[in-house]
């Protein structure tokens, strides 16, 4: 059984505003499932209204099956989904352990196991522990962002457009660092304008165009379709290449 099913979606941001319009998204336990497509897609509004932030129209949202759809964000939460949004996901002007700590908010009681559980996996935010988070790269920002997530030991990471604004050194470095937390046995629905390099970490993923998608299957196999490449890509698609494995030091 898959750990997210979202079946036919239709959310926005008003009354009558259909952004998404019955989008259906599965992601499975220990699985990168790539969310792609061009700019208003609803690509970032499946995301949120997963994590509660909105709230569907029609259609129904489960998590390990039990509906998830009509519950607030804390309690979707609680349930085991971390939402890391694109922007605003840290607190400049308070330290990394701070930001830690913020991060562990739901579960008092493992916030310092799960502090030195992050730095022991993230040894640049351990060396940087006591700066303040606003002194940290955009690439280390968001290894912090993607750390405070974890201090709720998610089952199920969301990510929006993690590598936005990053050069390509360091948006190469955090799919690094994206791949080592699947592998830590998070599974992780990620939306990413770069698709070249979603679809090179992802194990499966979805096209979305105005609201529906266009497209579902495996990543590698989408990575090489003329369309897609055509389409999303910017080139014509090639052949796999090598996995990134170094994470951001």
């Amino acid at each position: 059984m898959s750990l997210l099913v979202a079946n036919g979606i239709v959310a926005g941001y008003g009354r009558g505003d259909e952004i998404l319009k019955g989008v259906n998204l599965t992601v499975a336990a220990h699985e990168i499932v790539a969310i792609i497509g061009p700019n208003g897609a609803g690509k970032s509004t499946l995301l949120k209204t997963i994590a509660g932030l909105l709230h569907p129209s029609r259609g129904s949202i489960s998590l390990d099956g039990q509906p998830i759809h009509a519950l607030s964000p804390r309690e979707i939460a609680r349930g085991g989904v971390a939402f890391v949004p694109q922007e605003a996901n840290i607190f400049p002007a308070l330290t990394i352990r701070e930001n830690l700590e913020i991060g562990g908010y739901l579960d008092p009681a493992h916030v310092r196991a799960r502090i030195d559980a992050a730095f022991g996996r993230f040894p640049m935010l351990a060396e940087k522990r006591h700066r303040a988070a606003r002194t940290l790269s955009g690439g280390q920002r968001q290894v912090l962002a993607m750390a405070m997530a974890l201090m709720v030991a998610p089952r199920l990471l969301l990510l929006d457009e993690p590598s936005a604004g990053l050069s390509p050194v360091a948006a190469e470095t955090l799919f690094a660092t994206i791949v080592e937390v699947n592998r830590g046995g998070v599974a992780i629905a990620m939306v990413e304008q770069n698709a070249n390099e979603a679809l090179l970490i992802a194990h499966r993923a979805t096209v979305l165009v105005d609201g529906r998608n266009r497209r579902d299957g495996d990543a590698a196999e989408l990575r090489t379709d003329p369309e897609i490449g055509r389409l999303f890509l910017g080139f014509q698609a090639e052949g796999p290449t090598e996995v990134p494995t170094e994470v951001i030091p």
